[in-house]
């Protein structure tokens, strides 16, 4: 009875350990994500596409806000649109001069976020994983700095 017990409790830590490693896929430049890099972490996650004007502008400010967010228990991750995978979506990745992570796999199941129609749209999530707000067209740094900030402070 000893013997079966440990080996029940040896599966039991395996299953939780393979659990904590959860995989969130590959990023533009085909390194493993893991849902253990992105936890306890406050998480901007944007969604684009190379045909979105807004876009376009718009990724420069997350560029400056995954800059500034350096240090902190919060990220900039972005999403494509059109699902470009491997080659695709690193040349669109590095023909918009994108400096945080693209996740090739979408997390809106993940995260649990709505169906999304428009674009752009960014999406604040908590420490805990929980959709805190959805913000559609255009953000800039400071505006998404002072929504997480205000955000944070509701804790």
């Amino acid at each position: 009875m000893g013997v079966r017990l440990q080996i029940v409790v040896g599966m039991l830590a395996g299953l939780l350990l393979a659990g904590c490693a959860e995989d969130m896929g590959v990023d533009q430049h085909g390194r493993k994500v893991t849902a253990g890099q992105l936890e306890d972490q406050w998480l901007v996650i944007n969604y684009w596409a190379e045909w979105c004007r807004p876009c376009r502008t718009e990724i420069p400010e997350l560029n400056r806000l995954e800059k500034q967010l350096q240090g902190q228990s919060a990220r900039v991750l972005g999403v494509n649109f059109d699902a470009l995978q491997g080659e695709a979506l690193s040349k669109a990745a590095d023909g918009f001069d994108i400096q945080f992570t693209v996740l090739a796999s979408d997390p809106a199941a993940h995260f649990k976020l709505p169906r999304n129609d428009v674009l752009p749209v960014t999406y604040l999530v908590d420490g805990d994983g929980r959709l805190r707000e959805r913000l559609v067209g255009e953000q800039t740094a400071a505006g998404l700095l002072a929504r997480l900030k205000a955000l944070q402070g509701e804790e």
